[in-house]
């Protein structure tokens, strides 16, 4: 059974909740993503709900803003609700359904993204006073999708990274240094022992990171958890926990969720046939790709891909 996260309290500054909404919609003129001026910083923003869009999260932090979704990994479902926010710690295929979203309230978040070098000077400057990482910590505080409520320190943070956006001459100056202290606000937060497991690379989890970039290369290709686990030095039992641990999926079923992401890409983007991209994935057998795309978004490949194509045309 999925083990679901209850949805998180809104945060308590109402005041800076509203500025950091006008914020994020000011830069937007209708629904999409958006790639900022500041490094690393990308916007979102859906008027309408949605369901099972697949994507991969990469190592980063997203901010709820307004509106609402269901993030699916593996056997695991996340609430996302406004100001709270999620640290994934490696890259990690999931399933997104956006459940309050319309034009007069669209759904909008954002995302930075992280890089484990400039945590661990944080964590140098910091002498040790960043939470420590609890190594017994249970199996669904200890996966690769963490969340967090945002403090007001943390909002009055994001507040002074996102105003640069309205003050481009300023970015290269400042955005640095607002950016560093929204990482220093995580780092000391709740989240604080996983992002420092992070940031130390830990050799367990860099091995289990190493796995993720073999699939991710090779997916399309069999793959035996034997094989991947001589690639990185493990046992094939510790590989496989250790990897359901990280990504709540076993490693050939991380690989399947890939599979069947770019399939289901090729058909809408490319025009594919659902047997022609079966076989570009690397299926031998359409009528057990059929069953399982079926069993991981709801319809038949045509099916789907139809439904997807009609939302799209009307959202245009």
């Amino acid at each position: 059974m999925a083990a679901d996260i209850s949805p998180l309290k809104e945060g308590q500054n109402g005041v800076v909740n509203e500025r950091l909404v006008r914020l994020v919609s000011r830069q937007f003129s209708g629904p999409g993503k958006i790639e900022t001026d500041i490094p690393g910083l990308c916007l979102f923003r859906s008027d309408s709900n949605t369901t099972c869009q697949a994507g991969t999260y990469e190592p980063s932090l997203f901010f709820g803003i307004q509106g609402a979704k269901d993030v699916q990994l593996g056997d695991r479902n996340i609430r996302f609700e406004p100001f709270s926010y999620l640290f994934a710690t490696v890259h990690l295929p999931v399933l997104v359904n956006h459940i309050d979203a319309s034009p007069e309230h669209p759904y909008m978040g954002l995302k930075l993204t992280v890089q484990p070098e400039e945590l661990t000077q944080l964590l140098m400057e910091t002498s040790g006073s960043a939470p420590q990482c609890d190594r017994d910590m249970p199996c669904d505080k200890s996966c690769g999708l963490t969340q967090a409520v945002m403090g007001n320190d943390m909002q009055l943070a994001l507040e002074r990274l996102l105003g640069l956006l309205e003050k481009p001459d300023d970015i290269p100056v400042l955005a640095p240094m607002a950016r560093r202290e929204i990482l220093y606000r995580a780092l000391m937060g709740e989240l604080g022992p996983h992002i420092r497991r992070f940031a130390t690379i830990d050799p367990q989890e860099q091995r289990i990171s190493q796995v993720i970039g073999i699939l991710q290369d090779r997916f399309n290709e069999p793959m035996r958890v034997g094989d991947l686990a001589e690639q990185v030095n493990m046992s094939e039992s510790s590989l496989y926990h250790s990897f359901k641990r990280v990504t709540r999926m076993s490693p050939l079923q991380y690989q399947k969720m890939l599979r069947l992401n770019e399939a289901r890409r090729l058909m809408l983007t490319e025009g594919l046939e659902a047997a022609s991209a079966s076989y570009q994935v690397g299926y031998e057998s359409p009528s057990q790709f059929s069953r399982e795309y079926r069993r991981l978004f709801g319809a038949p490949p045509r099916t789907e891909i139809g439904r997807l194509r009609a939302q799209a045309h009307t959202q245009l």
